[in-house]
């Protein structure tokens, strides 16, 4: 979408930026992996395709990403924005829900193994979910995960809270629920306080 197109999150560990066509290339390599296409239920693409799906998240309107740079310096104003060598993933929502349009179906991406494990998709995760309660007006979040990637269960079960609320075994999916309470805007207050915000375009 349109809406997140000049806008970088800076968190702690990590940096929130619009998909852009400089990313392209490294994304289609981290998709050739056939875990990461396991993991995300994606299809490998083309180049071409792969330029032609960044346009996409960029122009429609029920789609929303961001590539998640790995953030290796505490000031802020040395951060470079643009570097694709700090590239570490991605964090996405799709309002796909088409009775709730205040729905948003969420997904999150570590492709470079060194950067899992230490929090960073958590972070990720808290920062790309009060841009959308905040600015999008999301007011409900829903994720499907294979039965097979415990990782992700236990994120969004025991750190976001989110409950289970259907299996999908012909797909191998379970998928997870989570209001936008009062107990998730605090903590998602509290969990993205440090955060800042920067003009992606300057």
């Amino acid at each position: 979408m349109h809406a997140n197109e000049n806008l970088a999150i800076v968190g702690k560990q990590v940096i929130l930026v619009p998909y852009e066509k400089e990313h392209v290339p490294k994304y289609h390599d981290w998709m050739k992996s056939p875990f990461l296409q396991e993991m995300t239920g994606s299809e490998p693409l083309s180049i071409d395709e792969e330029y032609a799906m960044q346009q996409s998240w960029r122009n429609d309107q029920d789609k929303c990403t961001f590539i998640l740079l790995f953030r290796d310096s505490q000031d802020i104003e040395q951060a470079n924005l643009h570097d694709t060598n700090r590239m570490i993933g991605d964090v996405n929502f799709y309002l796909n829900n088409t009775e709730d349009p205040h729905e948003a179906e969420l997904e999150v991406m570590i492709a470079e193994p060194q950067h899992a494990g230490k929090g960073i998709a958590t972070e990720a995760l808290h920062l790309m979910m009060h841009y959308a309660v905040n600015d999008i007006g999301v007011t409900n979040f829903v994720v499907r995960i294979k039965e097979s990637n415990s990782t992700s269960i236990h994120l969004f079960q025991a750190k976001l809270g989110f409950a289970e609320t259907e299996r999908a075994p012909v797909f191998k999916e379970v998928t997870f629920r989570r209001n936008c309470d009062a107990s998730l805007r605090d903590m998602l207050n509290k969990e993205t306080a440090h955060a800042v915000r920067l003009n992606f375009r300057m």
